[in-house]
C-alpha cells in the first residue's frame, strides 16, 4: 500500500487593511471607550408548534434568502401580535 502524500499551500497573505493613522487619532477616544454593559435578555421558554410541510418551506426560505433566524422572525411575529397584553389576557379574534 503506497502512501500518498498530500500538500497545502501557505497561508494566504493578509487582507486587512492598515487603518488610517489620522483617523485613529481624530477618533482615538471613541476606539479606546469600554463596550457597552450588555442589557439582561429576559429568561426563554421553549414553544413546539406544528405547521404545516408548505407554510414551513415558505417561512424557511424567506429567511434563508434574508439571511435571518427562523426563530427570531417568529419569535417577532409574536411579540408584534401580543405587544401591549397583559398575562391571562386572551387575544382579540
Amino acid at each position: 500500500m503506497s502512501a500518498k502524500k498530500v500538500t497545502f499551500a501557505g497561508k494566504r497573505p493578509s487582507q486587512t487593511v492598515t487603518p488610517d493613522v489620522d483617523h485613529w487619532v481624530q477618533h482615538r477616544d471613541a476606539a479606546t471607550a469600554p463596550p457597552p454593559a450588555p442589557k439582561p435578555q429576559e429568561k426563554m421558554k421553549r414553544l413546539t408548534i406544528d405547521v404545516s410541510v408548505s407554510l414551513h418551506r415558505k417561512i424557511k426560505s424567506q429567511c434563508a434568502m434574508n439571511n435571518l433566524h427562523m426563530a427570531d422572525e417568529i419569535r417577532d411575529l409574536l411579540e408584534e401580535h401580543f405587544d401591549g397584553q397583559t398575562v391571562g389576557e386572551g387575544a382579540s379574534s
